[in-house]
Order: C-alpha cells, then structure tokens, then sequence
C-alpha cells in the first residue's frame, strides 16, 4: 500500500510538481544573477535526487528496472535509432537556429541564452556534467518509469507517450514556450524507441549527444555570430 502512494506521489511529482518549479525557477530575478556554473551545479544536483527518488520507488514497489525498459538491445537497433534520433533532433535544432537568426523563428528565452556556456571551464562542465545528467535521469524518469507507469494506469501505451512527452516539456518551462514545445516533440521522439524496442539505452545515448553537441557546439556558435548590441 504505502509503495503504491509513494509511486503515486512520484508521477504527480513528475507531472504537476517539476513543471510548476520549473516555472517558478524562470519567474525568480536571482536565478539571472547567478553564475552559470552554480546553475549548471543546481540543475545537476536537482535531476540526481529526482533519480535517486526514482530508483527507490522501483525497488519499493512493483516495478522492476527490467520493465522501466533497462533491456539489452542488439548493437545493429542500438546505432540505429541512437543515430537516427540523435540525426533528427540535431537537424531540427540547427534548423530553428538559422530560422531564429533571419527573423522566422521565436527568439529563445533570456534565461536560455544565460544557460549556454561560455568559457572552456563551463563547456566542460556542460558537456560532462550536465549532459550525461540529463541523458541518464531524464530517460530513466521520464522514458523508462513515468512511460510504463502511466501505460499500466491507462492500458495504453498512446495516452502514456503523450502524458509523458508533455509533461517532458512542461518540466522545461524556464525555456519559454518554443523551450515546452521543442522539449515535448524531444520527449516524443526519444520516447518512440523506447516503445519500439523495448530498451531505453538508444534514447539515452542520442539524449547524450543531443544535449553535449547543443550546449558544447551548436548554442556557443550561435551566439558567437549573434550582432552585439
């Protein structure tokens, strides 16, 4: 019984509780005058006790890492939806960046733009820090546990891919509308190998890739070609 409660507190955490902090995180002045490494710390710091809250609510309850979709994968399926998904994601990012510089696209949020490194010491820390947090916690949280919980609750698998891709992008409100948007079709796409295969490894990998080419290549370049004002 009292796995069950925790199980559910966690999928209304995930659903309801990390988008309304994530909101309330872009509303606070101090987040803007904080250094990007301490952010980038928070951020790590925030999404490992999630994933640790994550964990004990598998061992205590009745799911088991099998079924939140830790499952082998041939080497063949894993490079190729690991690619594939890291090749559309990336594409599509490079895309509304040249978009947004000629004028066709929203412009990102100021706290995103706060967010993309700088200097090599914070490349770094993005990098090999923050992006491999991202791939692990996230996929597992969100791809892995709220995915099959909320299949289990549903009996469909449809209604739990767009719950969960959602509330991916919701979670990401400090990004503005365009972030929730973009961070919602990610989720979608990252979710559908999940589903197809049955292992979250290829989303997890491709999560990694996305996020370290974004945050060590794409967002720095951006802003390096941006017109000073």
């Amino acid at each position: 019984m009292f796995s069950e409660l925790f199980g559910t507190f966690f999928v209304v955490l995930l659903v309801v509780g990390v988008p309304i902090l994530s909101y309330r995180t872009a509303r606070d002045p101090r987040i803007r005058q904080a250094p990007r490494l301490a952010l980038y710390f928070s951020a790590v710091l925030s999404q490992w006790i999630l994933a640790v809250l994550g964990i004990f609510v598998v061992l205590a309850g009745p799911m088991t890492f099998r079924m939140a979709r830790f499952q082998p994968v041939a080497l063949a399926s894993f490079l190729r939806w690991f690619l594939l998904v890291a090749f559309i994601s990336l594409a599509a990012m490079g895309l509304s960046l040249l978009l947004e510089r000629f004028g066709w696209w929203p412009e990102e949020s100021d706290l995103v733009r706060l967010l993309i490194p700088e200097t090599r010491r914070e490349k770094a820390w993005a990098v090999l820090a923050l992006a491999p947090t991202a791939a692990l916690s996230e996929e597992f949280l969100y791809r892995g546990f709220l995915l099959v919980q909320l299949s289990v609750w549903f009996h469909s698998v449809a209604w739990a891919w767009i719950i969960s891709s959602v509330a991916f992008g919701l979670a990401h409100s400090y990004q503005g509308a365009v972030g929730v948007l973009r961070a919602a079709a990610l989720g979608a796409l990252l979710a559908y190998p999940v589903i197809h295969l049955g292992s979250i490894y290829p989303s997890m990998a491709a999560h990694f890739v996305i996020d370290a080419v974004a945050l060590g290549w794409l967002g720095p370049a951006f802003l390096e070609k941006e017109p000073r004002t």
